[in-house]
């Protein structure tokens, strides 16, 4: 199915826009067991529906924006899994397919306005699984990880995203890479970094990241994502000053990860109503990443008017 709502990018020139929250802890409060590799990808071939629930889930909370369980589906992680290439990128369509049919669905359950499917493309370290997503720095050239991410975006690009979110990327170097990638694709994109204490994760000056950006027409956004709302804040003034494109904001609950125990530490830092703040300061792409759950998205999208 095909979107049938105005482009992105119109929408977000004319104001804000309600992404959705975490797909994983929303999938994981249904039961789902996502410590395997492949994370939410394993369920696009064994259990499909959980994550069109998922989806349908956050579009009934006021999301205008679902984000495909994609993130850690590449060609080379469904491969240690036996999965061939025929059949990996009918499941990168799939992602994209599941998300329309939430869509339909909360449509057919009186969700008015336009919905829109964003296709994750999560970074080189989430096919790795072993945490170098948030550190970057693979030792890769931008041409060896162009050549990594292109495949898969041109599979998700023919299923028929509205957008590709490249996502939760944490070093310079391979947003490069994927601004490259996603040209002459005919899909729009945003451009998203992982960040801590002003810096990518892999320490470059956020100001030089965001430039990477800022003069390609196939990216209609960029900001930051899965960071501590405190570093958000800045973020996003930046991204609008640096690049003069509308930004994508949607950080973590504020808690941190404990890989040794497993858990999650600490208190929520992610407050709806500082959602008003990064509007202001030119946020137009707006919702949460880990631990924010549809709750949360409600209260984002009325203190949006959505």
């Amino acid at each position: 199915m095909v979107s049938t709502s105005p482009p992105l990018a119109d929408a977000l020139a004319a104001g804000p826009v309600v992404l959705d929250g975490g797909l994983s802890n929303e999938l994981e409060a249904a039961g789902h067991d996502l410590s395997d590799a492949l994370w939410s990808a394993r369920l696009l071939a064994e259990e499909p529906a959980a994550v069109v629930r998922a989806h349908q889930a956050y579009y009934e909370a006021g999301a205008q924006v679902a984000i495909t369980a994609s993130y850690q589906a590449t060609f080379e992680g469904f491969a240690r899994r036996g999965v061939g290439r025929e059949e990996a990128a009918a499941l990168l369509a799939r992602s994209v397919e599941l998300a329309r049919e939430a869509a339909g669905r909360a449509r057919a359950g009186g969700v008015a306005g336009p919905l829109y499917v964003a296709a994750s493309a999560g970074p080189y370290g989430a096919m790795l699984a072993d945490g170098s997503e948030y550190r970057g720095r693979y030792g890769l050239s931008v041409a060896e990880l162009e050549r990594f991410h292109r495949p898969r975006l041109e599979a998700l690009a023919a299923a028929g995203p509205d957008v590709l979110a490249l996502e939760t990327v944490p070093d310079s170097d391979e947003a490069r890479a994927l601004v490259r990638a996603v040209r002459g694709l005919g899909v729009p994109a945003y451009l998203s970094y992982s960040v801590a204490g002003g810096r990518t994760r892999a320490g470059q000056p956020l100001e030089a990241a965001f430039g990477t950006a800022a003069d390609a027409d196939e990216i209609i956004a960029v900001g930051v994502n899965c960071c501590a709302p405190d570093d958000a804040d800045e973020a996003v003034r930046l991204a609008a000053r640096v690049t003069g494109k509308p930004v994508v904001v949607y950080p973590n609950s504020g808690e941190s990860w404990d890989a040794e125990a497993r858990a999650w530490r600490g208190s929520p830092a992610f407050g709806a109503d500082r959602v008003t703040g990064w509007a202001a300061d030119g946020a137009r792409l707006i919702g949460g990443c880990c631990r924010v759950g549809p709750e949360s998205i409600a209260e984002l999208a009325a203190l949006l008017g959505r």
